[in-house]
């Protein structure tokens, strides 16, 4: 079963995936964005995108975004990359729930 927007939403990092998601429909490279790309293998398997990933080196884009904001982008980065894995995880216990119930 595909987890709804209220379930993503209360797992670790959600609110920015979904955010990501909606600007990728939209056609918008943002940082949010960059962090569905990163984890768009994830994300398709577990239903939340369909198709093809929407563009190559999305690590690379997301760090020049953190750049042209200012500030410790490399610090950021790691942050962002730590969430995102926390949400893969949190992801990946509430599908493997769905699956046993």
């Amino acid at each position: 079963m595909i987890p709804s927007r209220e379930q993503i939403a209360c797992l670790p990092g959600g609110v920015l995936i979904l955010s990501g998601i909606e600007d990728l429909k939209l056609g918008k490279i943002t940082v949010s964005s960059c962090l569905v790309a990163v984890s768009y293998g994830k994300l398709r398997r577990a239903g939340l995108v369909s198709g093809n990933a929407p563009f190559h080196e999305p690590e690379q884009v997301l760090y020049c975004l953190l750049c042209k904001e200012g500030g410790n982008s490399y610090g950021r980065y790691n942050s962002l990359i730590r969430e995102l894995i926390s949400f893969g995880r949190a992801l990946a216990h509430l599908t493997k729930a769905d699956k046993t119930a």
